[in-house]
């Protein structure tokens, strides 16, 4: 049985006594610490010690999540992006949509005031087309015989006349309107209660007061109405506005200018009013004085 020497330093406490030692400091710190919070102190130092350490041991982690969420985030956006795209787009043509129902609206509401107002039975046509000829001012209207519409009826929108029917199909109309230039309407002066005729030019922006002396009290912002003396255009009805006045003592007329009031060229819908007028009859005992016949010589 081999024997060891006995060591030559004393080694210190036995393995039990050290056991104790430590087991005795760790009761007294864990009272020192939940007790008198002692420690605070020194677990702040030590965490700030230790933090670049674990923030080295976590980066390898923490680069590959972040890197994870860029390529998702990027792709997440791009389609976010795609789909805002197209719904901005979508809500555009909505918006225009709605902008253009609303001009419609406004123009109906416009038109069911201005039937109320002229008290004679009209009907609602929709425009569909302009005439194929470049020289002539001519819309075609969803409204013909069917619907008791006759050739001669005005036509007109919410703000005045815009022409007349001249030719009338089964379920169509064609509407020359008061820009053409062989169209004439008799017109009316408010402010002095002169009378001229209206004419077109071509123009779909101007028309021309022909045949009126120089002297004749026409200034510009007149507005014109129709006279109602052709037994056409119901009286009272808004035509054009005098835009400019020229007179030239080298001429025998003046030559004035208007702009239409009416959309002639702007609407897609028009009331066609009836023609029909309701004269006096002619007073009783009123005849037609009959001319004589002339005798014959030597009778």
């Amino acid at each position: 049985m081999e024997h060891q020497p006995p060591p030559f330093f004393k080694t210190g406490p036995t393995p039990f006594a050290r056991l104790l030692i430590f087991a005795l400091l760790s009761l007294a710190l864990l009272v020192a610490d939940a007790r008198f919070k002692y420690l605070d102190v020194l677990r702040a130092v030590a965490a700030v010690i230790i933090y670049p350490l674990q923030r080295i041991a976590g980066a390898p982690a923490s680069i590959a999540r972040r890197a994870g969420e860029f390529f998702v985030t990027h792709s997440s956006l791009r389609e976010e992006n795609a789909r805002l795209t197209h719904e901005n787009l979508g809500n555009a043509a909505l918006l225009q949509q709605l902008q253009s129902l609303q001009a419609e609206n406004a123009h109906l509401r416009g038109l069911l005031a201005t039937r109320e107002r002229v008290n004679t039975k009209s009907v609602l046509a929709e425009v569909l087309y302009a005439a194929r000829d470049p020289f002539s001012r001519k819309i075609v209207v969803d409204r013909g015989f069917q619907q008791e519409v006759k050739s001669g009826q005005p036509v007109i929108d919410h703000a005045g006349v815009v022409g007349q029917v001249t030719r009338v199909y089964p379920w169509l109309s064609e509407v020359t309107l008061i820009t053409d230039k062989d169209h004439l309407v008799p017109v009316l002066n408010v402010r002095n209660g002169l009378r001229a005729v209206l004419a077109g030019t071509g123009n779909d922006s101007a028309l021309e007061l022909r045949f009126v002396p120089l002297n004749a009290d026409f200034q510009n912002g007149d507005r014109l109405v129709t006279s109602g003396i052709d037994g056409v255009y119901p009286p009272g009805l808004p035509v054009a506005e005098v835009s400019n006045v020229e007179r030239n003592a080298a001429f025998l007329f003046a030559r004035i200018t208007c702009k239409p009031l009416a959309g002639v060229n702007s609407h897609a819908q028009v009331l066609i009013v009836s023609a029909e007028r309701d004269m006096p009859q002619r007073p009783p005992g009123e005849e037609k004085p009959v001319r004589a016949k002339k005798s014959r010589k030597g009778g």
